[in-house]
């Protein structure tokens, strides 16, 4: 009988029975022969602290966090990458072996690595991106996106001050467009994302207009229920090459498993088709 103790990770948001994440950890366990658990946890914002210093005397390694909770475990963890504190929210945690949190940000990396699985000869330069929406995820795919030389990115968010919060950090490379004229500044854009929940099972329906779309674009949605979403199902009638949300999803996972268990997994159609089950 081995007295090794089986590393635990796990999610943590408010509600978290719809997470995706536990079965795409259990996918790479089986697929790599990888010991471990990953656990959905459900906690409310008021007790995230004190699970979060728990979670290390039993047995956690890490953890990632999703909503509504990247914010406060930002400002709770103990070191934070510069990624993590330029995004202002972690979705990703490890703990060390005295306790201490460390924080990362892995959304953009998932988004950009989404995007080049999705369209491989996608090109960052050539030329502006129309990034719909302005909340957490927006911040974190902005950051990416310049990181990779995008020249220059319209933004919409159907509260302006928040685009406009954006452009204070990000500067001249940002240009804010009233939401009301969004689908003006689809007319020139080498690449459309949309990081807003409209579109999503459950919420309102996607309703920019899409008349001045070039079919050169690459068009991306975050949202992945539906898996092909109204935006995507009309840029691809236009021409567009489209890329569907779920691959965000896998591939910001692969660096905390990466980080927890010592083993880097890879994002394929065999993990696709494991999520879609």
């Amino acid at each position: 009988m081995s007295d090794v103790r089986i590393p635990l990770a796990g999610v943590i948001g408010h509600p978290i029975a719809q997470s995706k994440s536990p079965a795409l950890f259990r996918h790479w366990f089986r697929e790599l022969g990888v010991r471990g658990h990953y656990i959905p946890i459900d906690v409310v914002d008021q007790d995230l602290e004190e699970v979060l210093r728990t979670m290390p005397k039993m047995g956690f390694v890490g953890c990632n966090v999703t909503l509504p909770f990247k914010e406060h475990a930002l400002g709770i963890a103990d070191n934070v990458s510069d990624r993590a504190t330029l995004v202002g929210a972690a979705n990703t945690l490890s703990f060390g072996e005295d306790g201490r949190i460390y924080a990362d940000n892995t959304d953009g990396y998932g988004f950009i690595e989404n995007l080049k699985h999705g369209a491989p000869d996608w090109e960052p330069g050539a030329g502006p991106t129309a990034v719909l929406g302005a909340g957490g995820a927006s911040r974190a795919i902005i950051i990416a996106l310049l990181e990779e030389g995008v020249p220059e990115i319209f933004i919409s968010n159907r509260t302006r001050i928040r685009a406009e919060n954006l452009k204070s950090d990000f500067g001249a490379k940002i240009t804010v467009v009233d939401w009301v004229n969004s689908g003006n500044m689809l007319e020139d854009a080498a690449t459309v994302v949309n990081t807003t929940s409209l579109g999503m099972v459950g919420k309102q329906e996607f309703r920019v207009p899409l008349d001045n779309l070039s079919p050169k674009a690459v068009v991306t949605d975050i949202v992945y229920s539906p898996l092909q979403t109204k935006l995507l199902q009309e840029a691809a009638e236009i021409g567009c090459r489209t890329v569907d949300g779920l691959g965000m999803l896998l591939h910001q996972a692969v660096p905390g498993f990466d980080r927890w268990f010592g083993t880097r997994p890879e994002v394929n159609e065999k993990t696709r088709a494991a999520i879609l089950r």
